[in-house]
């Protein structure tokens, strides 16, 4: 567990107030355009100068520029923007009190404690296991790759259908049934009426709902919009966990299929899943493995094994369905 994050921020916000209380203070400039953006947390740790030299000794122990900059690397990106005057010996100190802290659970003998070699051991096999796993994976993740995977699955082919439609949405069905006679006499206003009726999403706009696909939509009001033309009103009010709706179509369009940037969440994410999944199949078919019972007796099944991707990097949240 790492300590200085948590207190390094409060740190540095308590500096932050500081110099932006101080007479004639002036904030600190923007990055210039040209520099390259920080290194997100984990990154590799930027270039140090020739000799990486000694910044801090703590009983001996020597700390480096590399070890500051390293702690730099995986704080949070509004962090590592701070100026480095500021920044530097506030982490330095992080750094020094950690090893200050490591230098007295060694002389008091809690390396040597099993409960704490344990928790070493782990953390250890789970940092080789996660090393592992980011080599076998990076050729998946390039670029490159990503753009095959668009090219093979996505470009050029027909986008999703979509439909444009406003409702009236309403609390009870007697109330949807009025507002859909209303809104099937000739020259009715369906804009007008949702503004008047309706108390759903878009009521300001008429009941506008703009383009959205079947997904986008929890399935009963999804599958009685796209059964309409454009210009149709649905027959029935459609009963949703939201209320009653009275649906109006206005257009239909097949959308066009997604650029390469607006895919590329979703193909990394799908490429780290497979890569994931390939990797640990491929190296546990290597490995020789026995598996006992509790009592320790062989085992005769041999179930499939967890997925390693669990914790890893989990997929996007799933956007609560529009109604």
């Amino acid at each position: 567990m790492r300590f200085f994050l948590p207190s390094l921020s409060v740190l540095l916000l308590a500096s932050a107030a500081a110099m932006a209380q101080a007479p004639g203070a002036q904030p600190p400039a923007p990055a210039s355009p040209a520099q390259p953006p920080a290194a997100a947390p984990g990154a590799a740790t930027p270039a140090v100068p020739a000799g990486n030299p000694v910044v801090a000794k703590v009983d001996g122990q020597e700390l480096r520029l590399s070890d500051v900059q390293a702690a730099l690397a995986e704080l949070p990106a509004e962090l590592r923007a701070a100026p480095m005057p500021m920044l530097f010996p506030l982490v330095l100190d992080q750094l020094i009190a950690q090893r200050a802290l490591v230098s007295a659970a060694r002389a008091q003998g809690l390396d040597k404690d099993e409960a704490v070699r344990a928790a070493i051991r782990r953390a250890e096999d789970e940092q080789l296991q996660q090393a592992l796993l980011r080599r076998e994976i990076a050729p998946a993740l390039t670029e490159a790759a990503l753009r095959a995977r668009y090219d093979r699955e996505i470009a050029g082919k027909p986008g999703q259908e979509e439909v444009h439609a406003r409702h009236i949405l309403t609390s009870s069905e007697a109330d949807a049934r009025a507002a859909l006679a209303e809104a099937r006499k000739p020259g009715a206003d369906f804009a007008a009426l949702a503004r008047r009726l309706s108390t759903g999403p878009g009521t300001e706009q008429g009941g506008d709902l703009g383009f959205f696909k079947k997904g986008d939509m929890v399935p009963e009001f999804a599958e009685a919009a796209f059964a309409l033309k454009a210009g149709e009103i649905s027959a029935e009010p459609v009963k949703t966990a939201f209320g009653w709706h009275v649906i109006k179509v206005e257009e239909r369009r097949t959308a066009p299929a997604p650029t390469f940037q607006e895919s590329l969440e979703s193909l990394r994410q799908a490429a780290f899943e497979e890569a994931v999944n390939a990797a640990v199949e491929r190296i546990q078919a290597a490995a020789k493995i026995e598996r006992f019972n509790m009592d320790g007796t062989p085992r005769a099944a041999t179930p499939a094994a967890p997925s390693l991707l669990e914790g890893a990097t989990p997929p996007a949240a799933t956007p609560p369905a529009r109604r």
